[in-house]
C-alpha cells in the first residue's frame, strides 16, 4: 500500500469517498458538503493543525485518512487524532489499516499518543485496531457544538 499526502489531484475522489462514509453507520454525525470541502482544503493548506493522506493500492486509490494534533497533558507531548480513516469496500480486511498504523507511528516517532474514535457496533474495524495495539479508553467524551452560522 502507498500513502500520500492529499493533494489537489485528489480533492474530488477524497470528497466522494468522504460522503460515502459520512453517510455510514461508523459515524454519527452526518456533515455538510460544505464542511467536508473545508476539510480537504485545509489538508492541503499550510494548516498545522489536519493532515490528509490518500491511500492507493497500485496506481488506485483505496481510501483516505485525515489526522489532527494536539498536546496532551495527560501523556506530556504530542498526540496525533485519526480523524478519519476510510477503505473502499474492496480494500477491507487485507491489513490495510495495520500498515496505516505503522506510517503514522514511523511518522510521528515523537507522539506519545494516537487516538481515534470507532462505532461500537463497527466491530470489524474495532478488532483491526485492537491487532495494531488500540484499546478502549475508559474516558466518556464530551462535547460542545458551537453553532457558526
Amino acid at each position: 500500500m502507498q500513502i500520500i499526502k492529499l493533494t489537489n489531484e485528489y480533492k474530488e475522489e477524497v470528497f466522494r469517498m468522504m460522503k460515502v462514509f459520512y453517510a455510514s453507520s461508523a459515524v454519527i454525525h452526518k456533515s455538510s458538503d460544505a464542511i467536508l470541502t473545508q476539510d480537504i482544503d485545509d489538508c492541503i493548506s499550510d494548516n498545522p493543525f489536519i493532515e490528509g493522506y490518500v491511500l492507493k493500492e497500485n496506481d488506485s486509490v483505496i481510501g483516505y485518512s485525515m489526522i489532527s494534533k494536539n498536546y496532551t497533558t495527560e501523556y506530556g507531548g504530542l498526540c496525533i487524532w485519526i480523524e478519519d480513516l476510510y477503505f473502499k469496500e474492496k480494500a477491507r480486511g487485507k491489513g490495510y489499516a495495520s500498515v496505516y498504523f505503522k506510517f503514522l507511528e514511523d511518522t510521528y516517532r515523537e507522539a506519545v499518543r494516537f487516538k481515534l474514535q470507532v462505532e461500537m457496533e463497527n466491530t470489524s474495524a474495532i478488532e483491526a485496531y485492537h491487532k495494531s495495539g488500540y484499546g478502549m479508553s475508559e474516558y466518556r467524551l464530551m462535547t460542545k457544538e458551537m453553532d457558526k452560522n
